[in-house]
């Protein structure tokens, strides 16, 4: 990567606090490879990718970005970034194959080698703890949905905080657990591929508790200045009209996928609309005295992940649908506006949306904004290099709803693109380019987009341009 020269002055109204926390941020199983190596065994992701028709032509992330194996060439790109933090996951299955026990000493030592060369370059590492991987012994012995999975990972936390804490300094329990409990339980299109909504519903619970339990026995374990989160992928959510069945659809929407998680975690309380609305399939027995004043346990910051708005109508969805209680009640509707590869509409005001919401509802809660990013056609052009204005254009739109959201008073104190590398991207396989790093599958060669280059100049800048 080389410098941007002529860099244009910045203003005091596009520059961003002092001390503002720039990042990019991965996930094990999307980057990693090495499924078999080390002790690690099968995750939920391994099986499901196995099965005929699951991931787009028969993708796994065996091999995946090969991180594991180029985890020193993966910093050296970091610190040319210039970012001051990296956000990784660490993988259950590499760390403690059946999800129970001691740990295996080689997969904590990737990451213990991961987090020396981090502070090496002088960039801080931020580690997941969860990231959608449970090691499959776990799903066969009942998954998410089965209270004792909860308990099993606060033990994980617990261990991998021993190995780590003296060196990483912010930890997040659970990304998205809506994506993990209503996409893998509910829907079935994500790992473990399940489609029961009461399931979908109980893992939801379990992973709020997990949160909790682990929240606690990271404070156990870590030293008292380590920050302590949680990553949402809070929904946007707009009414096609304002008409009241249009608004109760918002409703609906808002509370099976925002307030089952902000409620509990937040209050210590279940969102009352939500068991009205989720009557007919589950009387909630699932939550038992004392749980929900656990998921309330107090953590330091809250992550959000943005992407795109949701627009929703009073209407029917489909079948099976990854929203309990609102089916039959709420359509989807495609928002307005140019369209990233995934097909997810680019609105950057979605973020800002939900940015001042969270300022209003939780005033004494820093924020970070733990991903937010875009995937395009992205290739190499005749003379190697990668070219994405798009990816640019979303990039600058949605900084500038940041930068706008702190000058109206939200609490954020940093921005984590997704994603540092091209990836496995889930059920799309390695169709769908996110990375502000080019990644050749066949050869593993990293070229550095077009992209990467001006969120450096960001970076550098502590402002945009």
């Amino acid at each position: 990567m080389t410098a941007v020269d002529a860099r244009p002055q910045t203003t005091a109204e596009s520059r961003f606090p002092p001390g503002f926390r720039w990042g990019t941020a991965t996930a094990a199983y999307q980057i990693e490879g090495a499924a078999a190596e080390d002790g690690r065994t099968p995750s939920i992701w391994d099986t499901f990718s196995r099965a005929p028709g699951r991931v787009r032509n028969g993708d796994t992330g065996d091999i995946a970005a090969d991180h594991y194996h180029r985890m020193d060439e993966d910093v050296a790109l970091l610190k040319e970034l210039g970012v001051t933090d990296y956000r990784f996951s660490v993988s259950w299955p590499r760390v403690q194959p059946t999800g129970r026990g001691p740990a295996v000493q080689r997969g904590l030592d990737f990451y213990r080698r991961l987090v020396d060369a981090l502070l090496a370059a002088g960039i801080r590492p931020v580690a997941t703890l969860y990231h959608w991987d449970l090691p499959q012994e776990l799903e066969d012995a009942g998954g998410w949905p089965q209270r004792d999975t909860a308990a099993r990972f606060a033990e994980y936390a617990k261990t991998v905080a021993e190995a780590l804490g003296d060196r990483v300094a912010t930890w997040t329990t659970l990304n998205e657990p809506w994506c993990a409990a209503f996409l893998g339980y509910g829907s079935g299109v994500h790992a473990p591929g399940r489609t029961d909504p009461v399931a979908a519903l109980r893992a939801a619970h379990h992973f709020n508790l997990a949160h909790g339990l682990a929240t606690r026995a990271l404070r156990d374990a870590l030293p008292r200045k380590s920050e302590i989160s949680l990553t949402l992928n809070l929904h946007a959510v707009r009414p096609l009209t304002e008409s009241a069945a249009d608004l109760d659809a918002v409703r609906r929407i808002d509370a099976v996928g925002n307030r089952i998680f902000l409620d509990p975690v937040f209050h210590g309380r279940l969102p009352a609309d939500l068991v009205e609305d989720t009557t007919a399939l589950t009387d909630w027995a699932f939550v038992r005295d004392g749980d929900l004043a656990v998921a309330a346990t107090p953590i330091d910051s809250l992550g959000i992940n943005y992407y795109s708005p949701t627009v929703v109508a009073a209407g029917s969805c489909d079948t099976p649908s990854p929203w309990p209680g609102a089916q039959g009640h709420v359509r989807f509707v495609p928002a307005p506006g140019p369209r990233t590869a995934m097909d997810w509409p680019v609105d950057a005001d979605g973020l800002y949306e939900l940015l001042t919401r969270l300022r209003d509802e939780l005033p004494d809660t820093p924020l970070m904004v733990t991903e937010n990013g875009a995937a395009y056609d992205d290739y190499a052009d005749p003379s190697g290099a990668v070219h994405d204005p798009e990816r640019v254009a979303y990039l600058r739109a949605h900084l500038h709803a940041v930068h706008r959201a702190i000058a109206d008073g939200a609490k954020v104190r940093g921005y984590f693109l997704w994603s540092l590398l091209d990836n496995f991207e889930w059920a799309y396989g390695y169709s769908k380019r996110f990375g502000i790093v080019h990644v050749d599958f066949a050869t593993q060669r990293r070229t550095v987009k077009d992209s990467a280059r001006w969120y450096a100049g960001v970076i550098g800048r502590g402002a945009l341009d």
